[in-house]
């Protein structure tokens, strides 16, 4: 939480930029995107026929293009859009990378923002643009892209076996692999999905499919010896490189560690599992009975239930407590330490905690209009749009930003006025 201590922690509210006025012509404005910091606001803007920008607090890109597009804040500040000038580029606070590509989709940050990745498309062959630096080895067909947190490495499913039409007999040999910086696995599966990297980026694992029966998890190209009806996405111990992943036996649902069953398949679903961040701990999405959702710790499920959905799981950053969304007739709230909010909304985002891991905020909305709601006490303000909250390194304050009557504004905000 230290890069944030440099950041305006001063309570108070300020106007930013008014969305109104841009040192450019404007015939219209895309979505609006905010920095981490909260000190601009920027969107994508058509200035003329076939001819875009971006404006930042009001001040116009000098650069001009067909089509701007993905238009998303690193987490670092820096802004990143995806530009067309015949060909496509990626541009960062208006400077494009020097190469161009066919076609360019789905903008990567590293953890800390100081590494930008983006998948490529170029003719008829994918795969992943790293600063501006292609993989050497594009292939058929890529997808489910992955950035290590580092932004060191980069991966993907790709199709190392050319499928010609009606070649099935192909397909049941095994025609997908996993691309590590470009390089594909030796071996070749059925089906791959979601590689993930372990915490030093010297291992990855993904889902695969053996046969069209058979599943497992593969690490670094060598499956489990056991095999499964269905696995989910696989996870590493955040401290170790034992790999944790939900499985399914007997048309039930549990979990593996390295293959080895660690939850019994008791559940009718079982996914989006987590270790907190010490590792001593082990959450996942569950659903213990039909039609009916919540968290599991270790293998135990919550009392708390929800009849329609459970989404965004997260730990505190001292791994002792856990929050989520929870949707219950139409109707979302927060819940955490197995205790739902007494508020219901139309929408909830996804949670977040102070760095002190003593409290829990969420964007919320009600009745077409969105605030922050601090351990289930709303921010006395609504507003048009507002976007995820974040608080300050002692978890005293929290940063609001929001847009209102045409007016994008930067809140700090003592947490003890909000919760009272």
């Amino acid at each position: 939480m230290s890069e944030y201590s440099a950041w305006d922690w001063g309570i108070g509210s300020r106007t930013v930029a008014d969305l109104s006025e841009c040192d450019c012509d404007v015939e219209w404005r895309e979505e609006n995107q905010v920095s981490p910091d909260g000190e601009k606001v920027a969107a994508v803007v058509k200035t003329g026929d076939g001819e875009f920008s971006v404006c930042v607090n009001n001040t116009c890109w000098e650069p001009r293009y067909e089509r701007i597009w993905y238009l998303r804040y690193s987490p670092d500040g820096r802004l990143a859009g995806l530009a067309c000038d015949g060909d496509w580029t990626l541009c960062v606070d208006g400077e494009p990378w020097e190469e161009t590509y066919g076609f360019l989709f789905n903008t990567l940050f590293s953890k800390d923002g100081s590494t930008i990745a983006c998948c490529v498309a170029d003719s008829m062959t994918y795969g992943m643009v790293v600063e501006g630096v292609a993989w050497e080895t594009l292939y058929p067909n890529a997808n489910n892209f992955e950035l290590s947190a580092d932004g060191k490495r980069s991966a993907a499913v790709v199709q190392t076996v050319p499928l010609g039409q009606a070649e099935v007999f192909k397909f049941k040999e095994g025609i997908y692999s996993v691309a590590v910086d470009g390089e594909a696995w030796d071996t070749s599966f059925v089906n791959v999905w979601t590689p993930r990297f372990n915490a030093d980026n010297s291992s990855i694992a993904a889902q695969i499919r053996h046969t069209l029966f058979d599943y497992t998890i593969a690490v670094d190209g060598k499956p489990w010896a056991e095999n499964f009806n269905q696995v989910w996405e696989p996870i590493f111990h955040p401290k170790k490189n034992s790999i944790a992943a939900p499985v399914r036996l007997s048309g039930k649902w549990g979990m593996a560690l390295d293959g080895k069953i660690i939850w019994q398949p008791t559940f009718f679903q079982v996914w989006q599992q987590q270790f907190s961040p010490s590792g001593d701990k082990l959450a996942a999405i569950v659903c213990p009975n039909y039609g009916r959702w919540t968290l599991a710790v270790d293998g135990n499920p919550w009392n708390t239930t929800f009849g329609d959905m459970v989404m965004d799981m997260t730990f505190s950053p001292d791994g002792k407590r856990l929050a989520a969304l929870g949707k219950q007739d139409g109707k979302w709230t927060v819940f955490s330490d197995d205790k739902a909010w007494n508020s219901h909304y139309d929408m909830c985002y996804a949670p977040v905690f102070s760095s002190d891991s003593k409290h829990v905020a969420a964007r919320v909305e009600k009745n077409g209009r969105f605030t922050i709601a601090v351990d289930g006490k709303e921010y006395g303000q609504g507003f048009d749009q507002c976007f995820d909250p974040t608080f300050s390194p002692d978890g005293s304050r929290i940063l609001i930003r929001a847009i209102v009557d045409g007016k994008y504004q930067r809140i700090v905000e003592s947490v003890a006025k909000i919760i009272g």
